[in-house]
């Protein structure tokens, strides 16, 4: 897949020498029955389409290559194996080769077991800012991996009483605070009308605190900020919105949530934020109150808009 989104189109004689250059292929040739085989399976598997323009030449190219450009499960598999497949073509580089550890454990499995079987799941959970251990019994809704680390996107529910009225709301439950997890003989449907690509579109990472709403934001990176953002943004909505001599601005819409000021505030002597003043003022004072940890008493003026 790889060899063929790389050269955009291919022919097979050229496909062979680039099979045969690798380490994986032990100096055999690739049959075209074997290939044939394996074109197939990654349309099954995968969904992705190699066609072959028989009168271009007889090259090959992927049919639905715009699949794998799109934020998907799909498409994260795709890349793992890929990563997988190039670090297997250099075994020799092993102890040259360094990467971060993404978590996998029976947590993971237990939640995809659950959204299977549409069955409610039972947690032990302890938050950051406590010790004491509280209990949850949610309808699974997605899985979301943000930073290295797991997050289960959990659905409650709660018909209304004569006591209590109706409530329905959602909540982020992290793997790596959770104590204990089983699944619940309580069966359960997703809403029709949940899109979890939707639910997060407005999200930096998997804060999404109803109380803070999506709103046009403007950051300006300077020096080589700009480009870090420009090849990897910080958001899908992310786009260039105007240059200086030594600064790009770029203009978002997303929830300014704690995590997302906690990644401006992480870039704060290359990013600024210049609108909305209301935001800007929140990154000043939280550098404020860094500079107290250290010591620093500090005033601050603000220059409104």
């Amino acid at each position: 897949m790889n060899t063929i989104k790389r050269a955009h189109r291919i022919t097979f004689a050229e496909i062979q020498e680039k099979w045969l250059d690798t380490e994986m292929s032990g100096g055999v040739e690739l049959a075209r029955s074997t290939f044939n085989r394996h074109k197939d399976a990654i349309q099954d598997i995968f969904g992705i389409y190699i066609e072959c323009d028989r009168k271009g030449g007889y090259k090959y190219y992927i049919g639905n290559e715009n699949v794998l450009h799109e934020e998907s499960v799909q498409n994260w598999i795709v890349s793992t194996m890929s990563v997988n497949d190039i670090i297997s073509e250099s075994k020799c580089l092993h102890d040259r080769i360094l990467l971060q550890q993404i978590p996998c454990d029976d947590y993971l499995q237990i939640c995809i077991k659950a959204m299977k079987k549409k069955v409610r799941l039972a947690v032990k959970y302890r938050r950051y800012e406590s010790d004491k251990i509280t209990e949850a019994d949610f309808e699974p809704y997605c899985l979301k991996l943000f930073n290295q680390r797991w997050y289960i996107l959990a659905h409650f529910h709660r018909d209304a009483t004569p006591e209590k009225e109706e409530r329905d709301y959602f909540a982020i439950y992290s793997f790596d605070r959770i104590q204990e997890m089983s699944l619940t003989d309580v069966k359960f449907d997703i809403r029709d009308d949940f899109d979890a690509q939707d639910f997060f579109s407005e999200c930096f990472g998997v804060f999404t605190s109803d109380e803070t709403s999506a709103e046009r934001i403007i950051l300006r990176a300077y020096g080589k900020q700009r480009y870090y953002l420009r090849d990897l943004p910080l958001h899908h909505s992310q786009r260039a919105i105007g240059q200086g001599e030594n600064y790009t601005d770029f203009e978002y819409y997303v929830r300014p949530t704690s995590d997302f000021c906690g990644h401006i505030l992480s870039l704060a002597n290359n990013l600024k934020v210049i609108y909305p003043q209301s935001l800007a003022d929140k990154i000043c004072q939280m550098i404020t109150e860094t500079l107290r940890v250290y010591g620093h008493e500090v005033k601050l003026i603000f220059e409104k808009y």
